[in-house]
C-alpha cells in the first residue's frame, strides 16, 4: 500500500485532495498547524487509513521523520498568494522557501515528491503573453519568486514533479474567498457590482477538484510525470478578468461591471498559458468555470459569516 504525506493537508486544496486519496485506498498522513482554525478534515477523521499530525512544516525533525515513513510527498503547506506574503514576509519566506527547501533536502531515492508551484511565475509571458513550460520565468510577487527558487531545487531530483497551477477556484471545506473566481462570484452575490482595473489582463484557471485529481493521476503514473514540469489549467479558460465577470453575470444576471480606465491593478500578471504538455501526457482539467460559478452560488452562503481567505 502506498503511503502519502500531505503537508498543509487541511488547507484549501488539501481538504479536497485528502478524501480523494483516502477513497483510492492510500494511507494518508496530514501535517498541518491549523493556523486558520479550520475543521475541514473532521468529516474524514474516522477513516482508519488517515493520520492527522498537528505540527509546523518548519519543524525539521518532525518533517524528516514523517518523510521517512512515506512513499509520496505532496507539499501543500504554504502562505499562499501575493497579498498574504506581503503582509508577513518573514513568515512567508520561512514557510514557502526555507521549510520547503529543507523538505526537498530530506527526500530520498525511495520517495517521490509532487510539488504544486504556480503559473504566476510567468509574470506576463512573451510579447504575445504566451507561456509554455519552456518560457522564460518573470515572477512579479514574492510568492512567485519563492516558488521559482523551489522549483529549481526540486528539478535537481529525478523523482520529483512540478505542477505550475493556474488560479484555482471552487468550493472547498477550507474555503478561500480571496481567489479571483471565488472572490468575484462572492462580490456578485453580495455587492452586485465590481470595479475592475485593467480588465483585459488574461489569466488561466482550474477547479480545486481537478487539481486534486491531478495529484492522484501523478501518484498512479510516476513514469509519465517524474522529472517533469507541467502547466495545469483549463485550456479553454485563458480569459480576461472582464470576460470572467461577464461569465459570472450570465449565470447571475444582476451584476454591474465597472471599469476604471485610470488606475493600475496592483497584480500585473497577464498571460496566456499552454496546458498541452499535461494533456498529451494523459490528463486534462474538465470542470469549467461556469460549473464552478454555479457551484459557488450554491455553496458561498455557507461561508458568509467568516473571513474565508488567506488575509
Amino acid at each position: 500500500m502506498t503511503n502519502v504525506l500531505v503537508t498543509g493537508g487541511a488547507g484549501y486544496i488539501g481538504s479536497v485532495l485528502v478524501p480523494i486519496l483516502l477513497d483510492s485506498d492510500f494511507t494518508v498522513t496530514v501535517v498541518d498547524n491549523f493556523m486558520y482554525k479550520q475543521t475541514s478534515l473532521a468529516h474524514v477523521a474516522h477513516r482508519k487509513n488517515l493520520e492527522i499530525v498537528k505540527g509546523d512544516v518548519r519543524n525539521t525533525s518532525l518533517i524528516k521523520s514523517l518523510i521517512s515513513k512515506n512513499d509520496v510527498i505532496i507539499p501543500l503547506a504554504a502562505i499562499v498568494g501575493a497579498p498574504a506574503c506581503e503582509r508577513d514576509p518573514v513568515l512567508a519566506s520561512s514557510v514557502n522557501k526555507t521549510a520547503t527547501l529543507d523538505l526537498i533536502s530530506f527526500i530520498g531515492k525511495e520517495q517521490r515528491v509532487l510539488m504544486p508551484t504556480t503559473n504566476s511565475a510567468y509574470g506576463s509571458g512573451d510579447r504575445d503573453n504566451y507561456c509554455d513550460e519552456n518560457s522564460e520565468l518573470r515572477p512579479l510577487s514574492r510568492y512567485a519568486k519563492d516558488k521559482v527558487i523551489i522549483e529549481e531545487s526540486l528539478m535537481n531530483l529525478k523523482n520529483a514533479s512540478s505542477f505550475r497551477l493556474a488560479t484555482v477556484f471552487g468550493v472547498s471545506p477550507r474555503m478561500r474567498l480571496d481567489l479571483l473566481v471565488n472572490n468575484l462570484t462572492y462580490r456578485a452575490l453580495t455587492d452586485r457590482y465590481v470595479v475592475l482595473f485593467e480588465g483585459h489582463f488574461l489569466r488561466n484557471y482550474v477547479h480545486v477538484r481537478d487539481v486534486s485529481k491531478l495529484f492522484l493521476f501523478a501518484i498512479e503514473n510516476p513514469d509519465i510525470v517524474l522529472g517533469q514540469i507541467f502547466n495545469f489549467g483549463l485550456s479553454d479558460a485563458n480569459i480576461s478578468k472582464k470576460d470572467l465577470c461577464l461569465l459570472i453575470k450570465r449565470v447571475l444576471g444582476d451584476f454591474v461591471i465597472l471599469e476604471d480606465e485610470v488606475q493600475k491593478d496592483p497584480d500585473q500578471r497577464n498571460y496566456l498559458v499552454s496546458n498541452n504538455k499535461i494533456e498529451k501526457a494523459g490528463f486534462r482539467a474538465s470542470i469549467s468555470i461556469e460549473e464552478g460559478v454555479r457551484e459557488l452560488v450554491k455553496g458561498l452562503p455557507m461561508f458568509e459569516s467568516f473571513p474565508y481567505s488567506n488575509l
